[in-house]
């Protein structure tokens, strides 16, 4: 059995907001609190699914330090108020931890 092409489809997704790093908006915003926004708000945009019909999150981190430094993944389920038999795995491959995210999420699901 070949592993591509994989049969597995993005049912959802949503960015995070992006600003300028020193003086930026968002200069004081927890890495943790925009992985939340942003899987909240992946979850309200398919009908009928709720956060615990989600098994894992798989979330990409380019740059884990300070805050980032934990499991950015799984403080981001406890802080989007998601249950907590929903795991949390933070992937790093720098400049291409999200599109390793999604492989890497791909491959499971398959």
């Amino acid at each position: 059995m070949s592993s591509f092409p994989l049969n597995v489809a993005v049912a959802s997704a949503a960015r995070s907001p992006v600003g300028r790093a020193i003086k930026g908006t968002l200069r004081n915003t927890r890495p943790d609190d925009l992985a939340a926004l942003a899987m909240k708000e992946s979850l309200a945009r398919v009908e009928g699914l709720e956060a615990k019909d989600v098994e894992d999150v798989i979330l990409g981190c380019a740059f884990p330090e300070a805050e980032q430094g934990f499991n950015v993944a799984r403080n981001a389920v406890f802080i989007a108020d998601w249950p907590d038999t929903v795991t949390g795995e933070t992937i790093n491959r720098y400049c291409s931890s999200g599109l390793q995210a999604i492989a890497h999420a791909a491959m499971q699901i398959q």
